[in-house]
């Protein structure tokens, strides 16, 4: 009998889950807690149960709530912006960035951006609703990341702009404009889509290009609004 039982504890070591994957875990259950709850009704026993784990072994490796859940916003910030630009670089029918013309680079990397928010839907509420209203370094992390999206979209518009007009191009100042209203309106709309299991993201991309792109291809030959 001793000998199984030092076999079982031998499989039990072995068994054991590395730090890296247990912390991923963690912040998977973190993430869809302060999703539901909320930041402030979140609890930390809940988290724990969540994972699987005890509660002390939650601030071992993550110290605190606050730790825990300015790593949660850090690790869906990256995860989201990585899920756009691999959209754009390989969601043109094959082609590389830069390949691909304007608008279909901006269409690919919409659809990726209202797929991940779809998928991971508290995440997206933990980056859009929660963190940007418990606080300024919780806000400061997520317009991190929110100004890395704004600054690919930038780049994108700017492209277009070049494809239309050998010269002049759109001035600086316009393009940066267009892409913080762009990314606004995609932020709203995630919103819309994820509320409502009967749209899309291709419907929810749709309907922003159809939405954006129609007056931003007018523009781009210099069909402009005049008040």
């Amino acid at each position: 009998m001793g000998d199984v039982k030092a076999g079982g504890a031998a499989v039990k070591r072995q068994k054991r889950m590395p730090r890296a994957v247990r912390e991923q875990q963690m912040l998977d259950a973190a993430v869809r807690i302060f999703g539901q709850r909320g930041y402030r009704a979140a609890s930390m026993d809940e988290i724990a149960e969540v994972a699987g784990v005890s509660k002390p072994l939650v601030y071992l490796y993550l110290n605190s709530k606050e730790e825990l859940f300015t790593a949660c916003i850090r690790r869906e910030a990256a995860a989201l912006v990585a899920a756009v630009r691999a959209g754009v670089s390989g969601g043109t029918g094959g082609e590389a960035r830069g390949e691909g013309s304007a608008d279909r680079q901006l269409w690919a990397g919409l659809q990726a951006f209202f797929t991940h928010t779809a998928e991971r839907p508290d995440a997206w509420v933990v980056l859009h609703n929660q963190a940007r209203t418990q606080g300024e370094p919780f806000a400061a992390e997520v317009a991190v990341m929110r100004e890395e999206i704004v600054a690919f979209v930038t780049s994108l518009i700017a492209e277009a702009a070049r494809e239309a007009h050998r010269k002049p191009e759109l001035a600086e100042r316009e393009v940066a404009g267009l892409a913080q209203a762009l990314v606004g309106a995609a932020e709203s709309l995630a919103g819309w889509a994820n509320g409502d299991a009967s749209v899309s993201a291709k419907e929810a991309a749709a309907t922003l290009m159809n939405f954006a792109w129609a007056g931003l291809g007018n523009l781009m030959e210099g069909r402009r609004w005049v008040p």
